[in-house]
């Protein structure tokens, strides 16, 4: 018997609402972020990673504007990624939190803190600076997750068309050098973000292919039992 329309539309509803329903999986970026919050403060000595280079760079408060776009970006390429390419979207979530567990684990030995100029709150650009050393404190800045998870989306977004690709990279490349003009990192932090973004996206990638490797085996003895 043939499905109604009512059923088609049903049934349309339910795939599609199955398909998107990894999304959920990223509520474990949040969860693991609470470790950030916690240790985004004062503890003990923190140390300053500040360079003559550091110092020359000047301050531009007009890249508070792809600094603030950060979230955004992130939620928008994860979706991109799902649609495209179901495993390389779980990579990418594997790898984004592993780097967060990297990242927090440094921030537990080794704390740094980045010194922030003195700043009004006149101008458009200065408040939205404002708003961000309001709720961020300076540290937790070695290396620097803003880095490491915009270089992650360059990455991850490897298997997408050019259309997407381009602008992914520009917008990932306007986020990580915001944050040594609005001196939120230094040049250190940055160099650390990176690799580590390329070190826990290829570790994903091998825990992947390890738990593929072994559920095949599996599947394969099923069979020769059965």
């Amino acid at each position: 018997m043939n499905a109604t329309p009512i059923e088609s539309r049903a049934q349309s509803v339910k795939r599609g609402a199955a398909a998107w329903r990894p999304l959920l999986w990223l509520l474990l970026i949040p969860a693991i972020n609470l470790l950030y919050v916690l240790q985004n403060r004062a503890a003990g000595n923190a140390r300053s990673l500040v360079t003559e280079v550091d110092g020359s760079i000047p301050f531009v408060p007009a890249f508070a504007l792809p600094y603030s776009l950060w979230y955004p970006f992130l939620f928008v390429v994860f979706v991109l990624v799902l649609r495209k390419d179901k495993r390389e979207y779980f990579r990418l979530l594997l790898a984004f939190c592993l780097g967060l567990l990297l990242s927090n684990l440094v921030f537990l030995v080794f704390q740094t803190t980045v010194p922030r100029p003195e700043i009004g709150t006149e101008g458009f650009f200065h408040g939205i600076v404002s708003f961000i050393y309001a709720n961020d404190q300076p540290y937790n800045c070695f290396p620097s997750v803003h880095v490491l998870t915009s270089a992650l989306m360059i990455y991850g977004a490897r298997r997408l068309g050019m259309a997407a690709k381009i602008p992914i990279a520009v917008v990932a490349v306007s986020i990580i050098v915001s944050t040594v003009f609005i001196k939120q990192h230094v040049i250190a932090d940055v160099m650390a973000g990176l690799l580590a973004a390329k070190l826990v996206f290829w570790l994903a990638g091998e825990l992947i292919r390890r738990f593929e490797r072994r559920r095949e085996l599996s599947e394969t003895m099923k069979r020769a039992v059965g």
